[in-house]
Protein backbone atom coordinates (compact mmCIF):
# COMPACT_ATOMS: atom_id res chain seq x y z
CA UNK A 1 0.00 0.00 0.00
CA UNK A 2 3.09 2.33 0.43
CA UNK A 3 3.31 3.32 -3.71
CA UNK A 4 -0.26 4.35 -3.13
CA UNK A 5 0.73 7.42 -0.49
CA UNK A 6 0.32 10.03 -3.30
CA UNK A 7 -0.62 8.69 -6.47
CA UNK A 8 -2.70 10.79 -9.23
CA UNK A 9 -3.84 8.97 -12.42
CA UNK A 10 -5.87 11.52 -14.75
CA UNK A 11 -7.67 11.35 -18.15
CA UNK A 12 -8.25 14.79 -20.04
CA UNK A 13 -7.16 16.68 -22.88
CA UNK A 14 -4.98 19.52 -23.74
CA UNK A 15 -5.78 22.81 -23.91
CA UNK A 16 -2.91 24.05 -25.65
CA UNK A 17 0.88 22.85 -26.74
CA UNK A 18 2.91 21.87 -23.98
CA UNK A 19 5.73 24.27 -23.20
CA UNK A 20 9.07 22.70 -23.52
CA UNK A 21 12.18 23.74 -21.65
CA UNK A 22 15.86 22.36 -22.72
CA UNK A 23 18.09 22.55 -20.14
CA UNK A 24 22.09 23.16 -20.61
CA UNK A 25 22.47 19.86 -19.24
CA UNK A 26 20.99 17.98 -22.26
CA UNK A 27 17.66 17.46 -20.01
CA UNK A 28 14.18 18.40 -20.72
CA UNK A 29 10.92 19.74 -18.93
CA UNK A 30 7.35 19.57 -20.52
CA UNK A 31 4.69 21.77 -18.82
CA UNK A 32 1.30 21.73 -19.87
CA UNK A 33 -2.54 21.77 -18.30
CA UNK A 34 -4.87 18.83 -18.66
CA UNK A 35 -8.75 19.45 -18.80
CA UNK A 36 -10.72 16.72 -17.23
CA UNK A 37 -14.84 16.86 -17.23
CA UNK A 38 -17.47 15.25 -15.02
CA UNK A 39 -20.68 14.97 -16.78
CA UNK A 40 -24.01 14.47 -14.32
CA UNK A 41 -27.62 14.90 -13.53
CA UNK A 42 -27.52 17.44 -10.07
CA UNK A 43 -31.21 17.08 -7.80
CA UNK A 44 -33.62 19.33 -10.32
CA UNK A 45 -32.77 16.96 -13.25
CA UNK A 46 -30.52 19.33 -14.78
CA UNK A 47 -27.17 18.08 -16.57
CA UNK A 48 -24.43 19.57 -15.20
CA UNK A 49 -20.84 19.47 -16.98
CA UNK A 50 -17.86 20.43 -14.45
CA UNK A 51 -14.22 20.68 -15.94
CA UNK A 52 -11.25 21.14 -13.51
CA UNK A 53 -7.60 22.08 -15.42
CA UNK A 54 -5.02 20.37 -13.43
CA UNK A 55 -1.49 21.78 -13.76
CA UNK A 56 0.97 19.19 -15.20
CA UNK A 57 4.92 19.24 -15.69
CA UNK A 58 7.11 16.15 -16.84
CA UNK A 59 10.67 15.44 -17.02
CA UNK A 60 13.14 13.83 -18.80
CA UNK A 61 12.17 10.58 -20.71
CA UNK A 62 8.61 11.92 -20.47
CA UNK A 63 9.10 15.28 -21.75
CA UNK A 64 10.81 13.81 -24.65
CA UNK A 65 7.82 11.56 -25.54
CA UNK A 66 5.02 14.40 -24.71
CA UNK A 67 7.75 16.79 -26.69
CA UNK A 68 7.11 14.35 -29.27
CA UNK A 69 3.64 13.25 -29.89
CA UNK A 70 1.49 15.42 -27.44
CA UNK A 71 -0.17 18.86 -29.15
CA UNK A 72 -3.31 20.74 -27.79
CA UNK A 73 -6.49 19.03 -27.91
CA UNK A 74 -5.10 15.46 -27.30
CA UNK A 75 -6.36 12.87 -25.07
CA UNK A 76 -3.88 11.72 -22.91
CA UNK A 77 -3.35 9.47 -19.85
CA UNK A 78 -1.29 10.26 -17.31
CA UNK A 79 0.49 9.52 -13.82
CA UNK A 80 1.92 10.87 -11.12
CA UNK A 81 2.27 12.77 -7.99
CA UNK A 82 1.24 15.78 -6.56
CA UNK A 83 3.57 18.41 -5.25
CA UNK A 84 3.96 21.89 -4.03
CA UNK A 85 5.77 24.68 -5.03
CA UNK A 86 6.70 27.98 -3.08
CA UNK A 87 8.40 31.19 -4.94
CA UNK A 88 8.25 34.61 -4.12
CA UNK A 89 6.77 36.93 -6.74
CA UNK A 90 8.38 40.35 -7.88
CA UNK A 91 6.60 41.99 -5.70
CA UNK A 92 8.09 40.08 -2.80
CA UNK A 93 4.55 38.33 -1.91
CA UNK A 94 5.06 34.17 -1.47
CA UNK A 95 2.90 32.40 -3.94
CA UNK A 96 2.31 29.02 -3.82
CA UNK A 97 1.17 26.17 -6.69
CA UNK A 98 0.01 22.99 -7.03
CA UNK A 99 1.05 20.38 -9.77
CA UNK A 100 0.74 16.74 -10.51
CA UNK A 101 5.02 15.91 -11.44
CA UNK A 102 4.03 12.91 -14.81
CA UNK A 103 6.19 10.07 -14.39
CA UNK A 104 3.55 8.05 -17.14
CA UNK A 105 2.03 8.95 -20.22
CA UNK A 106 -0.57 6.93 -22.30
CA UNK A 107 -1.69 8.75 -25.91
CA UNK A 108 -4.97 8.16 -25.91
CA UNK A 109 -5.97 10.15 -29.37
CA UNK A 110 -7.03 13.37 -30.23
CA UNK A 111 -9.99 14.90 -29.53
CA UNK A 112 -11.39 14.81 -32.64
Amino acid sequence: MSNLSNKVQLIGNLGQDPEIINLESGSQIAKFSLATTDRYTNKIGEKVTDTQWHRIVAYNGTAKIINEYVKKGNRIGIEGKLTTRAWEDKDGIKRYTTEVVCNEVLLLGSKN
